[in-house]
């Protein structure tokens, strides 16, 4: 298997934007490349929740690996979208407000919103800045600030992971690998329900062999993918469609148009997974034709293939 690092490599590096005090350069960088697996995913995980609270009479707790700034508690307690939200911060006012000015006028903003109850939520993320902001303007009900894939939690954090009935990520995996789920998965005292969006070039064979270690069934969602954000580059483009291509993973009709997928992937116990298996719980909007910048998208076969630039 190769190493998540070298897979990494592929990709554009982003590391900045998750370093500012709030979160008006996430917004402006990955905005501007089309980034909607929080819209795509939003759906889908309410539908997952809906079947969760159906099946245990309760709302759940989310620890959402890798929140950043809270995006998918956004998305999912208020009727709110990623795109709504970029809009929100690119505004010229929201740009002249100092980091503190903004977290206060964001905590009116979001509590000005009527909550869905779908769920609750705690954060775990490695960038302090982001778990701050998120957490002080109201979308976390707490966070971590670790590195699980190095260290084990501290006893504040395990409590807080405890209180978690669903994990969730939207992007991590291939930042984080099983390291990080073992950890979590270790800490925990009952079984919960793991759903996770992943990029198809990252295998997830390793994380469902660790949740399989916890009494969980992993059934990935067949038949369907789910639009990340367009590649940033035709150097990105291309390098990740040969990292692909070196797994054996066919992108024809897929990362070829110019956007990265991802699967889904969800992890729950064996009585749950026999009571509702995924396909009869979640029905699917993949976001495939949602991104309207300019993509980069390859033509042709062998010593014909050439890629070329393609306005949506």
């Amino acid at each position: 298997m190769q190493p998540f690092a070298s897979l990494n490599a592929s990709k554009a590096n982003f590391d900045d934007i998750y370093l500012q005090d709030d979160p008006r350069g996430y917004f402006s960088v990955l905005g501007a490349l089309d980034y909607i697996i929080p819209d795509v995913a939003a759906p889908i995980i309410r539908q997952i929740l809906a079947a969760r609270k159906c099946r245990y009479d309760t709302a759940a707790t989310v620890l959402d690996i890798g929140c950043s700034y809270g995006i998918n508690a956004a998305v999912l307690r208020y009727p709110l979208s990623f795109r709504r939200l970029r809009r929100r911060y690119a505004n010229a006012d929201m740009a002249a407000l100092s980091a503190d000015d903004l977290a206060r006028l964001d905590r009116h903003y979001y509590a000005g919103w009527p909550e869905t109850g779908i769920a609750r939520f705690i954060g775990l993320d490695v960038s302090a800045p982001a778990v701050r902001y998120a957490v002080s303007v109201g979308l976390l009900e707490a966070g971590i600030v670790a590195n699980l894939e190095s260290c084990a939690p501290a006893p504040r954090d395990i409590e807080r992971i405890r209180r978690a009935d669903l994990i969730l990520s939207t992007g991590c995996v291939g930042y984080v690998t099983e390291r990080t789920f073992r950890a979590v998965l270790g800490a925990m005292d009952r079984a919960p329900w793991v759903v996770s969006f992943v990029l198809r070039m990252f295998p997830y064979d390793a994380i469902a062999e660790e949740c399989a270690k916890h009494g969980l069934v992993t059934e990935r969602l067949a038949g369907a993918t789910f639009v990340q954000r367009r590649f940033r580059d035709i150097e990105e483009f291309t390098r990740c469609l040969g990292t692909l291509e070196k797994l054996g993973i066919e992108t024809a009709g897929l990362e070829s148009e110019g956007r990265f997928q991802a699967e889904l992937f969800v992890s729950r116990p064996l009585e749950d997974v026999q009571a509702a298996p995924l396909g009869q719980i979640v029905k699917v909007v993949s976001g495939r034709n949602r991104t309207v910048g300019t993509r980069y998208v390859r033509v042709g076969r062998g010593e014909r293939t050439q890629v070329l630039r393609a306005p949506s």
